[in-house]
Order: structure tokens, then C-alpha cells, then sequence
């Protein structure tokens, strides 16, 4: 989706995705990941989805087909991913006049 991997050793995995890094878990409970969720702001959800729809993700990793961006009731523009543990990403459009969006 975007994200360059700057570490993969047997402790810990480290990824990049512009100045933010993530550090997921190496190894989970399959119930506790298909239970979790991560939610990514971004500025322009429009380009994130034409590049997300462009993977092929359910061919190349067996998941859920992505869900296009759509305006939900608490007030966010958000596509829908699944990542190859089972973790839902929602990602949501950043908006400019929200605080907590920033």
C-alpha cells in the first residue's frame, strides 16, 4: 500500500509511510488481528484509492476485495482494506478544519 520496510530482523519489523513509522507485532493470535483495527489519515484519499484498487490485493493475498471511499455518518470519507493478518484498515480522508484529524 505504500509503505517501504526500513527493518525485518527477528525482533521487530519497522515501516515507513511518508514521516510516519509503524511497528507491527511479528507474531499474533490470528483472533486478536482479525479483531483489531488501524486507521491511516491521508491527504488525498482519492489517490490513496486509485493506488490501493491497483494492487490486486484479493488475487495477490487472498483478502477481501478493498471497499471504494464512501462519506460515513460520524463525518469521515473512508476506504476500506484488509490487511494478509486480518487487521480492517480504515483509510480516511484527512480533514483540514478538524484538529484531531491533523
Amino acid at each position: 500500500m505504500g509503505f517501504a520496510k526500513l527493518l525485518d530482523s527477528d525482533e521487530v519489523v519497522i515501516f515507513r509511510i511518508g514521516a510516519e513509522q509503524l511497528s507491527p507485532p511479528k507474531a499474533f493470535p490470528k483472533k486478536w488481528a482479525e479483531n483489531f483495527m488501524m486507521q491511516l489519515m491521508v491527504d488525498d484519499l482519492d489517490a490513496w484509492w486509485t493506488h490501493i484498487s491497483s494492487l490486486d490485493l484479493p488475487g495477490t493475498f487472498g483478502v477481501p476485495a478493498p471497499k471504494a471511499p464512501a462519506l460515513q455518518p460520524w463525518g469521515l470519507r473512508i476506504a476500506y482494506v484488509v490487511d494478509p493478518a486480518g487487521v480492517l484498515w480504515h483509510v480516511a480522508q484527512r480533514r483540514a478544519d478538524v484538529e484531531h484529524d491533523g
